[in-house]
């Protein structure tokens, strides 16, 4: 099995259909129905079920994954050294970040970047989900977590104090919560993943059984800007909160875990001059925001 085929096998393996593979694959869905009925036969074996709900792999068919995995595997860390060796300043860069700090950071550091390099292009891809830098779906990532993977290079480049804010029209129409009440008769807007699964959620330690709980956000900007709009409480970093004009509402308290902000990238190319350049960018914006 040459790599091509593979690419077309793990495509239909991951996404199950012939026409979810033809997206990620970039080509139509009658070559990749082609391509995997040209393997099979090649193989003198069958590789897929077709079911309604989609192609399912035999038997064969998952010993061949496990083997064309570790062909995977092998093809992107040869392409990483390669690329470690760049040091042309010019080509795609891809960084994967949440939509917050893309609009505060990310951003900025790319216009400056494109004044000094201007054959420097960046894909940014703006997401909650975490994409894999050892699978070639980003060259950096900028988290607030850090990767537990031996393979990727992770600096801390922000630790910021979480507090509780709001506008100043929500505390003008509604006054400020008294501690030790539970948020009642409040108005509270929360990021949704802390709901899920969390019996006994607060806000800078304080139990929000007694709030009212009008809106949760999939994302740290929406909880910002429904926070701006006076839609009730929340809690975000300082350093954001601050920079927004909010409210900051019980100052002697904030969040037991701090926001940290991770940037990462595979060990093979953080020496990429392109690469390298960008990381530079992305370190120099955060700088003196608060470590």
């Amino acid at each position: 099995m040459n790599w091509d085929d593979a690419r077309v096998f793990l495509a239909v393996c991951r996404e199950s259909t012939l026409r979810g593979a033809a997206r990620v694959l970039g080509v139509d869905q009658a070559t990749v129905g082609r391509r995997i009925t040209a393997l099979e036969k090649s193989l003198s074996a069958t590789l897929f079920l077709r079911t309604s709900e989609g192609y399912a792999l035999t038997a064969v068919g998952e010993a061949a994954l496990k083997a064309v995995e570790k062909m995977e595997h092998s093809a992107l860390e040869l392409e990483r050294q390669i690329q470690g060796l760049d040091d042309r300043l010019t080509g795609t860069v891809r960084v994967s970040t949440t939509d917050s700090l893309a609009i505060d950071f990310l951003i900025p550091a790319i216009a400056r970047l494109h004044r000094q390099h201007p054959d420097v292009r960046v894909q940014l891809d703006a997401t909650t989900q975490i994409l894999s830098l050892a699978k070639r779906e980003a060259d950096i990532a900028v988290r607030n977590t850090r990767p537990e993977n031996p393979d990727l290079i992770a600096r801390r480049i922000a630790r910021w104090p979480v507090g509780l804010f709001a506008s100043q029209a929500y505390v003008d129409a509604h006054g400020v919560p008294e501690p030790g009440s539970a948020f009642a008769g409040h108005d509270l807007v929360v990021y949704q993943p802390y709901l899920q699964g969390n019996k006994d959620m607060t806000l800078v330690s304080e139990p929000v059984a007694r709030g009212r709980i009008v809106a949760s956000l999939s994302s740290s900007l929406l909880v910002r800007r429904s926070i701006a709009a006076g839609i009730g409480v929340g809690e975000i970093p300082l350093y954001i909160g601050e920079k927004e004009g909010l409210v900051r509402l019980w100052p002697e308290r904030s969040r037991p875990m701090p926001y940290d902000i991770w940037l990462v990238t595979h060990a093979d190319l953080r020496h990429t001059a392109r690469v390298r350049a960008v990381i530079d960018e992305i370190v120099a914006g955060f700088a003196g925001t608060g470590e």
